[in-house]
């Protein structure tokens, strides 16, 4: 329905002033001010409980998995490489007959054949090459992108507090910087670290079968070259490892300087959020040019494994053509062969290197895509736990509700509540009593650290369609989606039809507004589009609440974003959105209390008084206060009709809370 609620001030993320300067602070406990390259073994980077990292053996696992659907494809793939290279090998041998005619003194006539073939090898190789990259590239891409929806399914289940002790930028990079890294190997790695193999291979079987001592002399520089694989990824993995967590912590400050912009120029931090960025962004690069320096020296250790291996084979060469155990034309042919494997050879080593990279971008995928279910899934596959036949039962209930943020702090302490099938509960108090912090638990956005919180949407009037969600929430903070209008409304419903679009629409007052749009409901909206305001928006996704028809409705502060003009017209359409359903509205302003059926009053994640709108009023208490500080903002003279005054959450708390 919406983003993630703005603070409501019950202790999920707010600016923590000390000494003059303000750091963002998490609802966990944990600051943004950790080291970028440090790390532990157990995902802990200074404070942060990073997301989870695949073994390398569940790396495996899930690859083979991913692959198995598409075994018709890679066989095909590795049957046309091998074809391909099999081919290609003919070009040495015919090279080495052309230099044998020419030492024989031989007519010219007599290499117009070798030549032909070399022609006919060069065709053959490039066609079966070319099917044999199309295939192989296709599999990677077929897979990666089975990946790619299974971390997108996973991440956006995630839930919210493991999100949050992580921070953004760790799954941020994961989106971006591995996805587009797994995506690079896959397109051009994969590919060419599967030819190279097989080139390697075939090409020793070839020397083999001109002289097996060919083969010995070339294999004089695998020592050298296994060392330097086995040296080298002793040292990548490791060092590949930190450059990612970095770059997630480079990109975390960044997300963090940029979303706090108002707050970092209001205490003049300037200087000090550019130079948290700098040295985060300095330790990234510090341990890119670290990488650098592998690269290089890994390249000259490889250079020696060449020189060593093509001054046994021409050694050996020369020794057998003096013998006359070959000719020439045979050694040439061995010499080129061992030449020919450079290519190979050094790009299979090379490609270790974006290999390591792209194995460690692929376990960070993994370990998020092969999360185990969240609560909500298990939730919804026990719904004996959630659900009861009996229609009276409560909608909600919530029992001896605890949760914190940090841990010894609780935010919320032993709160039970339930409510009733179609009863609206609105609920109020001061900031940070608790409300929204509640208003997620029934949600499903947190889960309580102590009690329950059970749906039992009962009966509804019409029956609702198949995986519709039992419970739906809406935020002050609506995002727009870039695409028309219907697509944005559509995304509560897929199947929704105009006329039902336009139902949704109406309910909410919003049809008249969206038909005057340039392309009406075509009109593209969002990002590049045409620009609602924030009435408008809040009434987009109340029509998607409409839409997605849940048994029960959660608004957190759903109506703040309007300001007073026009906030009387907002929270009619809310009320009309929630209409027939069970209703937690957290209420921004006092009407919406006085409209519900119920009033909840929250303080010091308490509940402090539980009745109607006017039994409180009439008490003497906190509502009563509230109340009455609301009425007289309102009585102000000159205030327009449609002012709103005061909100539940602007005026003082009971006991002199502020």
């Amino acid at each position: 329905m919406s983003d993630h609620s703005a603070d409501g001030g019950d202790g999920r993320g707010t600016a923590r002033k000390a000494n003059g300067m303000t750091d963002t602070h998490h609802g966990d406990g944990t600051t943004d001010t950790y080291e970028a390259d440090t790390y532990g073994a157990d995902g802990v980077a200074d404070g942060r409980e990073l997301l989870p990292t695949a073994t390398a053996a569940r790396t495996r696992a899930v690859v083979r998995r991913l692959l198995r659907p598409h075994r018709a494809l890679a066989y095909g793939g590795f049957a046309a490489m091998v074809a391909a290279t099999a081919v290609g090998l003919l070009v040495q041998p015919l090279l080495g007959r052309i230099v044998d005619v020419v030492a024989e003194g031989r007519s010219p006539d007599a290499i117009t054949w070798p030549v032909v073939l070399l022609v006919v090898v060069a065709l053959v190789q490039g066609g079966t090459t070319t099917l044999g990259l199309a295939l192989v590239s296709q599999l990677g891409e077929t897979v990666l992108a089975r990946l790619r929806e299974q971390f997108v399914d996973r991440a956006l289940r995630l839930p919210l507090e493991r999100v949050e002790r992580a921070g953004a930028g760790d799954l941020t990079a994961r989106v971006t910087g591995d996805v587009a890294r797994v995506g690079e190997a896959v397109r051009t790695a994969l590919p060419e670290l599967a030819r190279s193999f097989l080139a390697i291979g075939l090409t020793l079987v070839a020397m083999a079968a001109l002289d097996w001592r060919f083969l010995v002399a070339a294999l004089l520089a695998v020592p050298i070259q296994a060392y330097t694989a086995r040296w080298y990824v002793r040292h990548a993995v490791p060092l590949y490892a930190s450059q990612r967590i970095a770059t997630g912590a480079q990109q975390q400050q960044l997300l963090d300087t940029i979303s706090g912009a108002g707050t970092v120029r209001a205490f003049r931090l300037e200087e000090e959020h550019t130079a948290r960025v700098t040295e985060r962004s300095s330790a990234a690069v510090g341990l890119t040019m670290r990488g650098v320096g592998l690269v290089l020296r890994f390249y000259n250790q490889l250079h020696i494994a060449e020189f060593t291996g093509l001054a046994a084979v021409l050694g050996t060469g020369y020794v057998l053509v003096r013998d006359d155990a070959v000719s020439i034309g045979t050694a040439t042919a061995a010499a080129l062969y061992f030449h020919s494997l450079f290519t190979p050879v050094n790009a299979a080593l090379v490609l270790l290197d974006d290999a390591q990279s792209a194995t460690a971008s692929l376990s960070r995928l993994i370990g998020v895509a092969d999360e185990a279910p969240d609560d909500d899934a298990s939730r919804d596959a026990s719904p004996g736990e959630r659900e009861t036949a009996d229609d009276t039962a409560p909608a909600v209930t919530a029992s001896a509700v605890t949760h914190a943020y940090e841990p010894g702090r609780p935010v919320l302490h032993s709160v039970d509540l339930t409510i009733g099938a179609g009863e609206r509960v609105a609920l109020v108090g001061p900031t940070g009593a608790g409300k929204t912090t509640l208003a997620k638990l029934v949600a499903g956005i947190h889960e309580p650290d102590a009690g329950t919180v059970r749906l039992a949407p009962g009966t509804r009037t019409a029956p609702r369609p198949a995986g519709t969600l039992p419970v739906a929430l809406v935020t002050q903070e609506t995002h727009v989606f870039a695409g028309p209008l219907a697509d944005d409304l559509r995304l509560a419903r897929p199947d929704a039809d105009g006329a039902a679009l336009r139902a949704a629409l109406d309910t909410v007052g919003a049809l008249d507004w969206a038909e005057a749009l340039p392309d009406g409901l075509d009109t593209v909206v969002g990002e590049g589009g045409h620009r609602l305001t924030p009435a408008q928006v809040q009434q987009l996704a109340l029509a998607r609440l409409v839409l997605a028809d849940p048994p029960v409705a959660v608004l957190d502060e759903a109506t703040a974003e309007a300001g007073s003009t026009g906030a009387r017209a907002l929270e009619r359409a809310a009320a009309r959105a929630v209409e027939g359903r069970a209703a937690l509205v957290v209420a921004h302003r006092l009407t919406q209390a006085a409209t519900a059926d119920r009033v909840v009053v929250m303080d010091g994640g308490r509940i402090v008084q539980d009745g109607t709108h006017d039994a409180l009023r009439a008490a003497d208490g906190p509502y009563a206060e509230l109340w009455a500080a609301w009425s007289g903002s309102r009585a102000v003279p000159g205030a327009s009709d449609d002012t709103t005054g005061t909100t539940a959450a602007d005026v003082p708390g009971p006991r002199g809370t502020p």
